[in-house]
């Protein structure tokens, strides 16, 4: 019994791996203002830990500024010590319900740190895309061993998940190289 060969899944897989690093690029911090900054922080509501996102709306009014427009008055607290203790270096200002985060710029120092940070996550998705590939491979190899592909339909197969990987790659890279360069901008 041996696995069936699926290029869209793989694909998909690699894709996903994508995915995955523009969201971590995402949480990375640079010297503007975004509300994906603070997404991930979680806050003590009603009894449990919850998504910022699901109990206040976060936008962003100026470039250099966060705000956190919090549903329930009493949760005002509440957020404005997990925003503290998300350890992003951010220290909100309570002004009734709402909430407001000035980012501050970071230095040449941070900026390189954030880079190397953004060099990992892109590595990482590199290795995991280049997993995928390998996998498909393997269950190429495995039908040719089988004999249920022909050599032939090996190679093709094995050249298009070579191609899709290459895509993939190049994907990354451009999602790093713009990454950095927000980074990196003054």
């Amino acid at each position: 019994m041996s696995a069936e060969f699926d290029l869209a899944d793989i694909k998909r897989r690699m894709q996903g791996a994508i995915a995955t690093l523009k969201h971590e690029l995402g949480g990375l911090r640079t010297g503007r203002a975004s509300a994906s900054l603070i997404e991930p922080v979680n806050v003590e509501a009603y009894g449990q830990t919850m998504p910022l996102n699901q109990v206040a709306t976060i936008s962003v009014p100026e470039p250099r500024m966060l705000s956190v427009q919090v549903w329930d008055k009493g949760m005002v607290g509440a957020v404005d010590k997990a925003i503290r203790n998300a350890n992003l270096g951010l220290s909100p200002t309570v002004e009734g319900q709402v909430l407001r985060i000035r980012i501050p710029e970071l230095n040449e120092q941070r900026r390189k740190e954030m880079a190397k940070v953004a060099h990992k996550y892109a590595e990482d998705a590199r290795v995991a895309i280049r997993h995928v590939r390998r996998d498909g491979i393997d269950v190429l190899k495995r039908l040719l061993k089988d004999k249920e592909i022909s050599e032939d339909d090996e190679k093709r197969h094995e050249s298009e998940v070579q191609k899709a990987t290459d895509q993939c790659v190049a994907d990354v890279d451009s999602a790093l190289v713009a990454k950095e360069r927000e980074i990196m901008q003054v």
